[in-house]
């Protein structure tokens, strides 16, 4: 447990330096972080609202951060190209993550095309039962994506990293909202970019960790 508590904070750090700068993309992951809690409660109700709210809200919010308002250029703070910090992500990509908001846009074509997946559900009758299909699919995309990263970096580095980065991913709302809860703040204020003082302190002290997220 000290190991995987060890691991875990060494991918959050370098999770925040690395993709964090900016502070819209903060605040997108602000409000992403709240839809998911929302979410997780809402799991326990109706798995396929549930899904539905996290991916229509929580995932699109979160990625427009990353993809739209996060700096690509060199990083300053890190000394690390855009391509460097690409490679050595432990989690979902850039490039993995347009494969996989791929498949979740496609997956309501596919139910709209062909309501019984080729026979194996009961296709829908009517708008709100294709929405409970469409979320029932989300959801499995959700775990799916999750698993199947754990089990690659299992084959790729050890069974502990991916564990780790599960942990990693499933409390990053809770998280992510003490992180970034004065975001919108900042932004009022008109600062934009994260100038990530602590991060430079956190390097002239030595205590810099291996690039890790």
């Amino acid at each position: 447990m000290k190991t995987i508590l060890q691991n875990l904070a060494i991918q959050r750090w370098d999770d925040h330096r690395y993709y964090h700068h900016s502070r819209i993309n903060q605040s997108l992951h602000l409000l992403s972080a709240i839809s998911f809690v929302v979410a997780y409660g809402l799991l326990f109700i109706d798995p396929a609202a549930a899904a539905l709210l996290a991916w229509c809200v929580s995932m699109t919010s979160r990625q427009a951060g990353h993809f739209f308002f996060e700096p690509l250029g060199y990083d300053h703070v890190n000394q690390a190209t855009n391509a460097h910090k690409e490679d050595i992500k432990i989690g979902y990509n850039l490039r993995r993550k347009a494969v996989l908001l791929a498949i979740w846009v496609l997956i309501p074509l596919l139910l709209w095309l062909q309501p019984s997946v080729f026979g194996l559900i009961t296709p829908a009758t009517d708008l709100a039962g294709f929405a409970h299909d469409v979320g029932i699919a989300w959801l499995s995309l959700g775990v799916g994506g999750l698993l199947f990263r754990v089990l690659q970096l299992w084959v790729q580095q050890d069974f502990m990293t991916g564990l780790t980065w599960m942990i990693k991913i499933l409390t990053d709302p809770f998280h992510d909202i003490l992180l970034y809860h004065k975001a919108p703040l900042y932004l009022l204020r008109g600062e934009l970019i994260d100038p990530m003082a602590h991060v430079a302190g956190h390097q002239e002290r030595g205590a810099t960790s291996a690039p890790r997220a």
